[in-house]
């Protein structure tokens, strides 16, 4: 009965990436590798049985399965139409960030399969939930938390113990040339500086760096952060979970250091203090 479960699940997964494979051709809605659903599903299994601990807890605890993946860029760049892009083999800062957080919600929900996650994903990461094009992603953490916060999944936690964060957006309007699908297509420039404007003219919390250290009670395992930037027109340059090491916060995070997803070997509030640009840290809490 179990090696009949066992190559069950097997086929379920090999027709759900090769239905995805299929559909990026016809129409560009999901790429997806056999690769994935099988990662998703060793994760899923072994994670099963702590699914009643708080989201928190279990979004770092999902983070924590993928240590050791290899640090990969531009996995999301497939073109104007913006298909699902479903990658576990190679993550980024931002899609292992959204990665654990959406197994997490996966596995909370009364159906934890591989079809649950695709649309807990692609809630994360477009406006409104709704994958329409490259514009609905939300390019930009503070548009991120924002978005998802009116959806109820995150709460911008440092409002209680931080700050007011002046966010002015404007870089991709202003470095097309940087993005491919906004150097191929000019077109989608204009209504995307008005997507900038609405964005800066939001209310934003942060955690300056200076006061990372003193604020570390006010943190928790699985929050996910964003590492605010000097940088002209950027909100963030980094995003990670946080973890709990030896009574101290860290950062684990898909690293371009080490090339791989990483916990960092200093605290937080060390890290933060390697890199002049880094301010602070905006926080997005996941909601149960």
């Amino acid at each position: 009965m179990i090696r009949i479960l066992l190559i069950s699940l097997s086929i379920f997964l090999f027709l759900a990436c090769q239905t995805a494979q299929t559909q990026q051709t016809a129409s560009s809605e999901i790429v997806c590798q056999l690769a994935d659903s099988t990662k998703f599903q060793s994760v899923v299994n072994k994670l099963a049985d702590e699914a009643g601990q708080p989201m928190g807890q279990l979004v770092a605890a999902v983070g924590r399965e993928f240590l050791g993946v290899a640090y990969e860029e531009q996995t999301l760049e497939h073109g104007i139409d913006e298909p699902l892009t479903i990658e576990l083999e190679g993550l980024d800062c931002t899609t292992f960030a959204e990665t654990a957080l959406a197994i997490a919600r996966t596995l909370k929900s009364k159906n934890p399969d591989f079809s649950t996650y695709i649309g807990e994903l692609e809630n994360l990461r477009y406006r409104q939930g709704q994958r329409d094009g490259y514009l609905s992603r939300l390019h930009y953490f503070s548009d991120w938390i924002y978005d998802n916060e009116q959806k109820g999944l995150i709460s911008q936690a440092a409002n209680e113990f931080g700050q007011p964060l002046n966010v002015m957006v404007n870089f991709m309007s202003t470095h097309p040339e940087s993005y491919p699908v906004l150097k191929e297509n000019p077109e989608l420039v204009s209504s995307l500086a008005e997507q900038e404007k609405a964005i800066s003219a939001r209310n934003y919390f942060f955690v300056p760096k200076e006061a990372v250290e003193s604020k570390e009670s006010n943190l928790k395992e699985g929050d996910l952060v964003g590492l605010a930037t000097s940088i002209k027109g950027l909100d963030v340059t980094h995003v990670g979970i946080l973890v709990e090491v030896g009574g101290r916060i860290h950062l684990m995070h898909a690293s371009t250091a080490g090339m791989q997803v990483v916990i960092s070997d200093e605290p937080l509030a060390d890290f933060l203090q390697a890199k002049k640009s880094y301010t602070g840290i905006l926080v997005a809490r996941p909601i149960d």
